[in-house]
């Protein structure tokens, strides 16, 4: 990371000077690693895969019918049978056909499929005649070899994260294994004397500890390996150790809690006698104190997210979220923003990003609405639950008003 993102201090960020700051950290992507295409699942691929055959093979019918070698007589001889898995050897002459099914391939010089719908055949006599001949073209359910993909070319880019029809692509190539890069660790805490372990008696005073459960689920969601290291008492000295501690063995660390300016909020002075603290303060709503820098000699990515949950969940998103992409090799992910209609009045305040839950929904005319999941408070982890998307209000803007348009996220593979 060049300084310029540790000389900006006290300043205040908007989202995109944040996210722009974050963006130098990451130069190159973690090591990589060869698995079986059966474990490789919501991996990431590391180096382009580059097809060995062409897809599909063969030449072959698209569809129950019989082959021949165009132009096409109105009555044909029958000569043989074609059925998936199997090859007729011998060229057809002009006005001789094979009986043939669907993925078979076409015997040498047939270049026309036509289906049973457009026959009369005669399996005693063995012909087969046509009718509306006028209906019947050339190259007609015909599928190419290699016309879904050719030989020696790219089938799947390194960068791309492997979904279910990435592995079946995959497999119908003949491929069995993959290099891809390996799972980030991420060693994770909750800190502050309040936060209590669930199953544990809650204090008086004391809160059950969220945020862990939260982030194990988003980091797991996207393919990371966690180091839990439970809550910390608010102690300068027992922060300062666990975030040395876990820049020894992890990749990035996460806290919450404890990067406010309050009076027993010790994780930035503790990020300061062990690395560098980038930024802490950002122009958005919920998530208005996240620290981020480094820690130890090798810079380790330290992101100290707010304690309330929405908080966490929604700083998550937009900042942990891109970083670990890129450390996986996703250097192209973009978050996806969808445009829709307000249907209620929402409260913003221009100058920073607010970040409401919401609820969108698609109209019979295909136009997507959306409104907000209720009240709208950092700690209402309940809204989080009951909505299916973000709705962001840019730093431009003030109070929306019904039926104006704004920008959602819709929640996707994380949440």
């Amino acid at each position: 990371m060049t300084l310029s993102c540790f000389a900006l201090g006290e300043q205040m960020l908007d989202v995109d000077e944040a996210l722009a700051a974050l963006s130098e950290l990451v130069a190159t992507r973690l090591s990589t690693e060869r698995l079986p295409l059966t474990a490789a699942a919501r991996r990431v691929l590391a180096e382009d895969c580059v097809s060995p055959i062409d897809v599909p093979q063969n030449t072959n019918a698209a569809m129950d019918g019989i082959a021949l070698a165009w132009p096409a007589p109105t009555e044909l001889s029958l000569v043989g049978e074609v059925l998936a898995g199997h090859r007729f050897e011998r060229p057809l002459s002009y006005g001789e056909a094979v009986t043939i099914t669907t993925g078979a391939p076409l015997p040498p010089g047939a270049d026309t499929v036509i289906m049973h719908e457009q026959l009369d055949l005669d399996a005693r006599a063995r012909t087969a005649r046509i009718h509306q001949a006028q209906r019947v073209s050339h190259g007609q359910n015909v599928r190419h070899a290699g016309e879904d993909i050719a030989r020696g070319s790219r089938a799947v880019r390194a960068g791309t994260r492997l979904r279910p029809q990435h592995m079946g692509l995959l497999a119908s190539l003949g491929i069995d294994d993959l290099e891809v890069v390996r799972r980030p660790r991420v060693a994770i805490f909750s800190t502050g004397d309040e936060v209590t372990m669930p199953g544990e008696a809650l204090g008086e005073a004391g809160i059950y500890d969220a945020n862990r459960y939260s982030l194990r689920g988003l980091l797991e969601a996207l393919g990371c390996e966690v180091d839990d290291l439970g809550i910390l008492v608010d102690r300068p000295e027992a922060i300062r150790d666990a975030l040395a501690h876990a820049a020894t063995r992890a990749d990035m660390v996460i806290t919450s809690g404890g990067v406010s300016s309050g009076q027993a909020d010790w994780v930035k002075p503790a990020l300061s006698s062990i690395g560098r603290l980038g930024f802490w303060r950002i122009a958005m709503r919920p998530g208005r104190p996240l620290a981020f820098g480094v820690l130890g000699e090798d810079g380790v990515p330290f992101f100290g997210l707010p304690g309330n949950p929405v908080a966490v969940m929604v700083t998550f998103l937009q900042f942990v979220q891109p970083l670990l992409r890129r450390l996986q090799g996703e250097h192209a992910w973009q978050p996806t923003r969808w445009k829709a209609i307000a249907d209620e009045a929402m409260h913003s305040r221009s100058g920073r990003i607010d970040f409401h839950r919401g609820i969108y929904r698609v109209d019979e005319t295909g136009q997507v609405h959306v409104r907000t999941t209720g009240q709208q408070g950092s700690g209402i982890l309940s809204s989080m639950v009951a909505a299916n998307c973000l709705i962001e209000i840019e730093a431009s803007r003030a109070d929306i008003g019904e039926g104006e348009t704004v920008l959602l996220q819709p929640f996707g593979e994380l949440t």
